[in-house]
């Protein structure tokens, strides 16, 4: 089968992005050849295409993907062809039939965790992991306001915050969001398009706030990100789906109750292969246990991923989204 690939040539629209076949070489030393057979669309990869995060032109796209290990090259000892594997890598290019990766990058897939599942979580349940565990540590008890709580993302960090014996409160839009948010963990759900989500916040806390509020909105959920938060709290800004928030001065932080405000994002959590290797572990083992499961709310042809990402951006999508080659 010759390999396919979507590829862009400028960064704009959803049209940009075209299908080709390609040609790959035999792995070199350290790297092994995926067949893949899920693919995994996150909202990084929406920045990627439409240029709020420039790349090199041309460029393949997409940032995680699970498959089958069919040939490997000199030196490579973490996998052996016909292993089940996935990825979360930082140069694009996932969206694709096959692809040659470091062989470091990759996780082997245990057998409780199908293809299809790896390519829907690795990204967002790793993103979960990082934000809950280690950016702030989420302790039992605490109130947590988390923004998109119908999203891929936000149905894991609804479960394994509930898991952690968080008070989850979910922000989503619309009623069948916030219902899908509380069967995801959720205590709460604010709806944002009927409800001033501070307001909310106020009323379920009793006045004190939450210890750490994810926001992965940006600028339309700053202000109320602010509100919502206890002094001394965590304001985790970690996406930017409504465009970037604006610039924080630090008596900003001081007016609103000593503050702590952080701007992280994943690759810098999984920077070496015994921290994926943790991050991918601590998220399997949440699987098995049955703590999580994974809403897989859509499935496209590699050739319609132009399809799936305007369905992305107008928020018809819930839970996660995959591209099968």
């Amino acid at each position: 089968m010759q390999p396919r690939a979507i590829r862009i040539a400028a960064q704009g629209g959803p049209d940009v992005m075209q299908l080709a076949s390609v040609s790959l070489p035999e792995p070199g030393a350290g790297e092994v050849l995926v067949r893949q057979t899920a693919v995994g669309i996150n909202y990084l990869d929406v920045y990627h295409r439409s240029g709020l995060y420039p790349l090199p032109l041309p460029t393949g796209i997409g940032s995680e993907a699970a498959g089958v290990v069919e040939r490997v090259g000199p030196g490579v000892t973490e996998v052996t062809p016909g292993d089940r594997v996935a990825y979360v890598h930082n140069v694009p290019g996932s969206y694709a039939s096959h692809r040659i990766m470091p062989a470091a990058r990759l996780v082997k897939l245990p057998d409780h965790v199908s293809d299809e599942v790896a390519a829907a979580v690795m990204l967002k349940g790793m993103t979960v992991e990082y934000l809950l565990n280690r950016t702030y540590a989420v302790k039992p008890g605490d109130f947590v306001l988390f923004w998109a709580a119908a999203g891929g993302v936000g149905l894991l960090a609804g479960q394994w915050g509930k898991y952690l014996g968080a008070r989850m409160i979910g922000v989503a839009g619309g009623a069948e969001k916030c219902r899908l948010a509380r069967a995801h963990g959720y205590e709460e759900a604010i709806d944002r398009t009927r409800e001033e989500v501070a307001d909310r916040v106020t009323a379920i806390t009793g006045g004190k706030g939450v210890a750490v509020v994810y926001d992965s909105v940006g600028k339309a959920s700053f202000e109320a990100s602010l509100k919502s938060l206890r002094p001394r709290g965590f304001f985790v800004s970690f996406g930017t789906t409504t465009g970037a928030p604006p610039p924080v001065e630090a008596a900003t932080l001081q007016k609103h109750g000593s503050l702590y405000f952080t701007r992280p994002t994943l690759f810098t959590y999984i920077a070496t292969r015994d921290e994926l290797r943790a991050s991918a572990g601590a998220l399997f083992d949440l699987l098995k246990r049955g703590a999580l499961t994974v809403h897989i709310g859509a499935r496209y042809p590699l050739a319609d991923a132009g399809r799936a990402h305007a369905d992305l951006e107008a928020g018809r999508t819930v839970g996660s989204s995959l591209l099968i080659p």
